[in-house]
């Protein structure tokens, strides 16, 4: 038995999200596992470094499983895309320890959240950023988004969320990028609905509707009923996991 992870890049537009459901409905982990039970000796069970939700994209999103096939590990990810819809695309594949694990071993996790501010909506890019045809104040967003660095407890960003709600958050950044307002979120962790809920709540800033200052409330009092809207799914990324810790002023 070995134990294989695997990098994958995928559109979430016509999936509901990653992790399979009770209703037979199309999920990144059951395309994969579909595509794994074909390889004669894998285990098509993957387990993968987060969860995201329907329409929600992923840029390089760890996963593994185990397997005891023979096919060299260098030449899984053409084996399994040749077994994919086009949506998903298995980017590396190496062989790694049999304790290592996806989620577990993960220290940090990486988001990025894309809005589109024009005048007029996208035809390209319409399942893959929100648009806000409202000037939005920029440096009223970006003040807002540094209240949120730091261990906080984010009950008023978190959606059905059973767990404990509080979180590090090693960077918040904000960048203007032709046209588009790029949030880049780090943390150790995520509860549901967080990233999506906190972009809601700082588009509310930078409209207008809530002053920057009320970010930190929030953290002070965790409500998600004082909290923002939740951002559309088609702007968020899974960007990255890493596993070793994060280090203060990396990109």
């Amino acid at each position: 038995m070995r134990r294989v992870k695997l990098t994958i890049e995928y559109d979430g537009t016509d999936f509901a999200g990653f992790q399979v459901q009770g209703g037979g409905e199309r999920t990144v982990q059951g395309v994969l596992e579909a595509a794994l039970a074909r390889i004669p000796g894998a285990h098509p069970k993957v387990t993968a470094a987060g969860r995201t939700d329907s329409g929600v994209h992923a840029l390089a999103m760890p996963l593994h499983y185990d397997t005891e096939d023979t096919v060299p590990v260098e030449r899984v990810p053409q084996a399994l895309n040749t077994l994919l819809p086009p949506d998903v695309r298995v980017l590396e594949a190496e062989e790694v320890p049999p304790d290592w694990h996806a989620r577990h071993s993960a220290r940090w996790r990486r988001y990025l959240y894309r809005v589109l501010n024009r005048s007029q909506p996208t035809a390209l890019d319409r399942h893959r950023v929100w648009w806000l045809p409202q000037q939005l104040d920029f440096p009223a967003v970006v003040a807002a988004a540094l209240t949120l660095e730091g261990e906080h407890d984010f009950g008023s960003f978190a959606n059905r969320e059973k767990r404990p709600t509080v979180r590090v958050l090693y960077q918040v950044r904000v960048e203007a990028a032709g046209g588009e307002l790029h949030l880049h979120f780090v943390g150790s962790g995520f509860v549901r609905g967080q990233v999506r809920a906190m972009v809601g709540t700082l588009i509310e800033v930078g409209l207008g509707r809530r002053p920057p200052e009320d970010v930190a409330r929030l953290l002070e009092n965790p409500e998600r009923s004082e909290g923002g809207v939740t951002a559309p799914p088609q702007g968020l990324y899974f960007v990255a996991a890493g596993y070793s810790p994060w280090k203060t002023g990396a990109a």
